[in-house]
Parts: C-alpha cells; sequence; structure tokens
C-alpha cells in the first residue's frame, strides 16, 4: 500500500468494481472512515473487526442481502451506510452499535420497520426512504433521540397516528406516498421540516409557525404566512410608537387642595394627557392615572 494510506484516517475505495474487499484494508488499524460504495460486495471479511477505530462505514450501492456480521462488532461506529442493497431486515446484533448516531437503509426491500432499532438510544438521524413499508409499529415513540426520519417513497395510504406523539422530531419527510390527508403537526413542537410532496392531498397541513413545508401548494402557504407575520409586526411597531409617545406627553398632577371647587379642577382638564374617564353619564367622575385621584362632575356636564 502507498505509505500515505498508512497513516490516512479516511479511506474510499467505491466505485472500484470490487467483488471482495481487499484483506489488506483490515490491517490499517488507524482508519476512522472507510467508503466502499458502488461496488459488488455481497459480505464483509470477518476481520474488519480489526479496525474499532472505525466510525463512519459506508456500504452503499452494493449487493448485500444481509448485513455483514463483522460489522455489528464495529462498535465505535458513528454513522452506518447501508443504502441501496438488498436488505429485508436487521439483525439482532445491531444493536452493539451504541455509538450509532445515524443510519441509512434507503433503497432496500424492507417490509416492516425494525424493531432491533428501539435499542439504539443514541440514533438521532434514520433515512428508511424507498423501501416497501405501509405502517408503523404503535410504539415507535420509545425512540426518543430521534430528531430526522425519512420515510418517503414507502406505501403509507395513511399518515401514521404513531409519529403526532414524537415531540423531539425535527425533520420528517413523507414525501412519494398515497397519503390523501394530513392531520394538524402543531403538536410537535420541534418540528422543523416537514415534506409531504407527490402525495395526493388537496391542501397543505397544518403546523406550527417555525416549519418550513415541503410540497403541493407550500409556496402559497407560506407567502400566506409570512404575510400574516409581517402585518402583526407592523402593528406591534405602530402600538409601540404610540406607548412611546404617551411616555414623553406631559402629565398634569391635580392637587385637589389647589382647587377651589370641582370647576376648577375640570378647567385644569386640557393640560392632562393620561386620564380616563368611568361611565361619565352614570358615575360623574373620571381618574387621572398617574396621580389615581378621583374628581367629580358637576351635574350639568
Amino acid at each position: 500500500l502507498p505509505l500515505l494510506l498508512l497513516y490516512n484516517p479516511v479511506l474510499d475505495l467505491s466505485y472500484r468494481k470490487f467483488k471482495r474487499l481487499p484483506s489488506r484494508v483490515c490491517g490499517l488499524l488507524h482508519l476512522e472512515k472507510l467508503y466502499v460504495c458502488g461496488n459488488s460486495l455481497r459480505t464483509l471479511p470477518d476481520s474488519i473487526t480489526q479496525l474499532q477505530g472505525l466510525k463512519i462505514l459506508a456500504l452503499d450501492f452494493n449487493k448485500m442481502e444481509d448485513v455483514p456480521p463483522a460489522v455489528c462488532q464495529l462498535t465505535n461506529l458513528t454513522r452506518l451506510y447501508l443504502g441501496s442493497n438488498r436488505l429485508m431486515s436487521l439483525p439482532p446484533e445491531l444493536t452493539n452499535l451504541q455509538s450509532l448516531r445515524c443510519l441509512w437503509v434507503e433503497s432496500n426491500y424492507f417490509q416492516r420497520f425494525p424493531r432491533e432499532l428501539y435499542d439504539l438510544p443514541n440514533l438521532k438521524s434514520l433515512q428508511i426512504g424507498d423501501n416497501r413499508l405501509k405502517t408503523l409499529p404503535p410504539d415507535l415513540w420509545r425512540m426518543e433521540a430521534l430528531r430526522g426520519l425519512w420515510l418517503y417513497g414507502n406505501r403509507f395510504e395513511t399518515f401514521p397516528k404513531v409519529l403526532l406523539r414524537m415531540e423531539f422530531l425535527e425533520i420528517l419527510d413523507m414525501d412519494r406516498n398515497k397519503i390523501s390527508e394530513f392531520p394538524s403537526l402543531k403538536r410537535l413542537k420541534a418540528l422543523r421540516l416537514f415534506s409531504y410532496d407527490h402525495n395526493p392531498v388537496k391542501e397543505p397541513p397544518k403546523v406550527g409557525e417555525e416549519v418550513l413545508l415541503v410540497g403541493e401548494g407550500a409556496a402559497e402557504f407560506l407567502e400566506e404566512r409570512e404575510a400574516r407575520k409581517e402585518r402583526r409586526r407592523k402593528a406591534a411597531e405602530r402600538e409601540a410608537e404610540e406607548l412611546a409617545a404617551l411616555t414623553v406627553l406631559p402629565v398634569m398632577k391635580l392637587e385637589l387642595l389647589c382647587c377651589t371647587n370641582c370647576d376648577d379642577a375640570i378647567s385644569q382638564l386640557h393640560q392632562l394627557s393620561c386620564c380616563t374617564f368611568n361611565s361619565v353619564k352614570k358615575k360623574k367622575s373620571f381618574r387621572c392615572i398617574s396621580d389615581n385621584i378621583n374628581i367629580n362632575i358637576p351635574a350639568y356636564l
């Protein structure tokens, strides 16, 4: 091997037409990232377990029908890419990967959601689009660490209700399914991106003010939402300006002792800037807010 490979923590062997992983790769104990995408690999040698420093392993676009058992022994993996293979399930041993944060298994043949993922406490990003899922398990909410979930290109005909219990989701992609109606997603307070494009829906789903929508009618919806925000902002600015103007106007302090009668007090009302009238017709009085003074109004007013 070239001297450079003996020290470089990254090795990219993608699209080399390999049918087997070269045995010398398993001797590169310093490796942290290994990319072998786009080959014709069906499995990996057991000796790959020597690469305990691996954090990223990319096996996309190969011919794997099962996850190689040796992969499940690479316990320091944080990212594992298995997309575009021939997988139908995941092995129970995958739960050994307790450090795994990102798993991509898109474009495979999953008909059921792999429950093995429940036991990966640090999994934050799951890409399982372009499979054959029709439903999700009702206890999927147990995956509390999950922040991004990609379910595009599956076979959902109704929106899985369990997703409404996944309050920590930030990204949810339901593109290219057969869902004709979406419930309100406002209860998903952490949601920031929801994609529903290429579903037979008539209008965008209801979402929180901070959610970016992607899909039919989303552009118009977002434009109207921004217009509403702008109207509210301008109204708040006008209110703030009016309040600011009130604070600089002179406020007259009425001293009742200086008024010989009510007529004297009323004659000075033109100098007041903050008084409120309390049902003048009935009570015949008003209150000066700044000094909390009641002044009676003569009966002839």
